[in-house]
């Protein structure tokens, strides 16, 4: 004989809210915002950069110098346009790569460079001027460019 199993309304409303707050939070948790085709692109964000230059005697009267990106250390949100404005100060050129996004380029004093790029995954990518590599070439030169 098969058995019969008897579930009161209050029940079964509960069990049905129970799974859809259930599936709400599963929802809300997964849910990323998406881009619609068609829409407005996301704006880029600008930084400006210089070439820095710091110099100094030491005691045995040999002049020391040491170059740096300011500011050092920047920090960009994951999938955003980012626009990399930077101005040559000091020192003639400096060849650059941020290494883990691809991009190169060379600053030369007195003039701007503008880079454009778009970082798809979390992490932190120095900015290397090839020039300036150890304290032995007047460095290092390096900054950061934190992606969250």
């Amino acid at each position: 004989m098969p058995k019969v199993y008897v579930i009161r309304k209050r029940t079964l409303y509960l069990a049905l809210t129970l799974a859809a707050a259930v599936l709400l939070a599963l929802a809300y948790l997964k849910w990323e915002p998406a881009i619609l085709a068609g829409g407005k692109p996301a704006e880029a964000a600008v930084f400006h950069l210089v070439t820095g230059e710091f110099s100094s005697t030491g005691p045995d009267g040999r002049k020391i110098e040491v170059y740096r990106w300011d500011p050092g250390n920047i920090v960009v949100n994951r999938g955003q346009p980012v626009e990399l404005r930077i101005t040559g100060v000091n020192g003639a050129s400096h060849p650059f790569v941020i290494e883990g996004l691809g991009v190169r380029g060379i600053v030369r004093k007195g003039e701007t460079t503008v880079v454009r790029f778009t970082a798809e995954h979390a992490g932190t990518y120095p900015i290397l001027c090839l020039t300036h590599r150890d304290l032995g070439q007047n460095g290092p030169m390096v900054g950061y460019i934190t992606v969250l």
